[in-house]
């Protein structure tokens, strides 16, 4: 993360990303501030501040040019380069996760898939067959990873995450029921997908 922006920020960049890139495929050049505010239901003077925080962007009596502002929040958040994935845990989520085709489109290519069980070794996905655990650190030597999703039990993902790291890849994306303590130089984004449906319980409860 940039120093001193928020995450409240980061977590509103892909929110424009994917808006704007609604935009483009409608046709749409140009777009005011005031038009985003009431698309996205986030104010306009929240998405100046937003903005501003990496340049701006916007000209006054103009908007924002689309086109540029799409590419510019795209650098921002590093989809102008390629970013390799390994999956680590080939049950039915990991199997989802790996086939979802559209995380190609942003640049997230998937390179290689993992599992402890052998009546998966073999099994191909994407063109690439599942390896098991054990191949993993020669795999790391002779390919260029950047990424590790972890989509395995919680028992398991401490000690897969504990592995990963010291074969020298700093990020993972964690599906794990579980905080992982990892060192400062590593990048942990957790998805917990039982937390969502909590919070939208929540707001169901409210509207009772």
């Amino acid at each position: 993360m940039a120093k001193g922006i928020s995450n409240a920020v980061i977590r509103r960049l892909p929110r424009y990303y994917r808006y704007l890139d609604e935009l483009l495929e409608r046709g749409v050049d140009r777009i005011s501030s005031g038009d985003l505010s009431n698309a996205m239901h986030i104010t306009a003077s929240q998405i100046r501040q937003d903005l501003n925080n990496f340049g701006g962007f916007g000209q006054q009596g103009y908007g924002y040019n689309v086109q540029y502002l799409h590419d510019e929040i795209g650098k921002i958040l590093g989809l102008d380069h390629t970013h390799n994935i390994i999956v680590i845990g080939m049950g039915n989520l990991g199997q989802a996760i790996s086939r979802y085709m559209h995380f190609d489109n942003l640049g997230f290519k998937m390179v290689g898939f993992f599992d402890v069980n052998p009546d998966l070794k073999g099994k191909m996905i994407r063109d690439i067959p599942v390896s098991m655990m054990d191949e993993l650190p020669e795999f790391v030597k002779t390919h260029q990873v950047d990424i590790a999703a972890l989509t395995l039990p919680r028992a398991n993902a401490t000690q897969a995450a504990e592995m990963v790291i010291d074969l020298g890849i700093k990020s993972i994306w964690n599906f794990a029921l579980v905080d992982l303590d990892v060192p400062e130089d590593v990048t942990v984004q957790n998805v917990h997908l039982s937390d969502s449906l909590m919070q939208l319980s929540y707001n169901i409860m409210q509207k009772k």
